[in-house]
């Protein structure tokens, strides 16, 4: 069951929904945000994180492994194996980015031009679980299309977090790191289905324990970096041999799912609600809750469509309905932007909990009108098939 898109982008909304009431509600709310910031004393240097920061810094690391294992996949053998392929979703993606950075700028960049990558990201779970829930005639190649977007749209804010909130690199750090995934990638060549440990028929639990060692120790080591430590669980999908990289992501799917991405978006929208009027709120709220649910579907149709002319492929980009459905959904960001928010806002408490409330109100927007458009657009293609079948008889 917690494969399942749709019971995953429940669990995801579900959670954000209960950490955003207990944050609000008299003496609980004031304990449960005092805890999430929580410093426990860990005897080991660099660990002196919060609840909070452990969720976001530590099990995060996990989603984003099992997103980079997908992500290469898709490169190797799947929708993104050429670039004829791949042009088309990454045009669309980049146009989803690009759209919605420029609407905050244009709101909010004079006083906190940072925030930009927050409105820019797209969540998987959330935007394959609406159009599960609401799609189920739409076409096999919207979801794919979809699915291939959003990787892209995860890889490049990938990039974003490692050029623009890494600060202070400290290369011996960054250097153990690189060594640890080199013994991580060799090791796990061990488990490929045709090598020498494999047909000795040799045990596997030893060298699963000794990828596990090696991926907490890369991890502890991107983090003494300086580097944002999830990008330890990119660099571990990365390097990991192909057919035991997806083993592992599928084991660690219904963890992420059900556990990982609920507790992230739980501790995440656990502020408090601003003690301000709505015209007090900062110009930030408003450039995310208008550039997230609006850019991204601006920018990713108006992409698709001039990348499809310019791709001259078929199918999605010859349908601007379709697109329109690929880009409604786009505009759901929730748990990369809620991270993306949590970096921007980092040194600013109080702007920091307006943007979590901007990107769970403007993501809210996205889905209840992504749900319209999939609904429609499914009931459009039922309706298609059915006098398809009538006409055929």
């Amino acid at each position: 069951m917690l494969r399942s898109e749709r019971v995953a982008a429940g669990l995801l909304l579900g959670a954000a929904a209960l950490g955003l009431l207990l944050a609000n509600l008299p003496g609980i709310g004031a304990a449960l945000i005092a805890f999430a910031n929580w410093h426990p004393h860990v005897p080991i240097a660099g660990l002196d994180l919060s609840p909070r920061h452990w969720v976001s810094d530590g099990l995060l690391a996990l989603f984003f492994f099992a997103v980079s294992v997908e992500l290469r996949r898709e490169l190797a053998v799947g929708e993104l194996n050429s670039p004829r392929k791949a042009m088309l979703p990454a045009v669309a993606a980049l146009g989803g980015v690009i759209a919605p950075a420029l609407i905050y700028l244009a709101i909010a960049g004079k006083d906190f031009p940072t925030g930009w990558p927050v409105p820019t990201a797209t969540d998987i779970a959330f935007a394959l679980g609406i159009l599960g829930l609401f799609g189920r005639s739409i076409p096999n190649q919207v979801r794919v299309f979809l699915l291939a977007l959003a990787v892209i749209d995860d890889l490049i804010a990938i990039l974003i977090i490692a050029f623009f909130f890494t600060q202070d690199v400290r290369l011996p750090w960054l250097g153990g790191a690189a060594a640890c995934l080199l013994v991580f990638a060799w090791l796990s060549r061990l488990l490929a289905p045709r090598s020498p440990y494999q047909l000795a028929r040799r045990r596997q639990w030893p060298v699963m324990a000794a990828l596990w060692a090696l991926a907490a120790l890369t991890w502890w080591f991107v983090l003494m970096s300086g580097v944002h430590a999830t990008l330890a669980g990119v660099a571990l999908g990365f390097v990991i041999a192909r057919q035991p990289g997806e083993r592992m992501r599928a084991q660690l799917e219904p963890v992420t799912n059900g556990v990982v991405l609920p507790l992230f978006a739980f501790a995440a929208a656990a502020v408090a609600f601003p003690a301000v009027g709505i015209q007090e709120l900062h110009a930030e709220f408003w450039a995310i809750v208008i550039a997230l649910p609006l850019g991204k579907v601006v920018g990713i149709v108006l992409a698709g469509l001039l990348g499809g002319r310019g791709a001259r492929t078929g199918g999605i980009a010859r349908s601007p309905a379709d697109l329109l459905v690929v880009g409604c959904l786009g505009g759901i960001g929730f748990t990369v932007s809620l991270l993306m928010n949590e970096l921007a806002f980092r040194g600013t408490p109080a702007i920091s909990d307006e943007g979590t409330l901007a990107v769970l109100a403007g993501s809210a927007i996205a889905i209840a009108y992504s749900a319209l458009i999939v609904a429609l657009r499914s009931r459009r293609y039922a309706l298609s098939s059915t006098a398809h079948s009538h006409k055929v008889l």
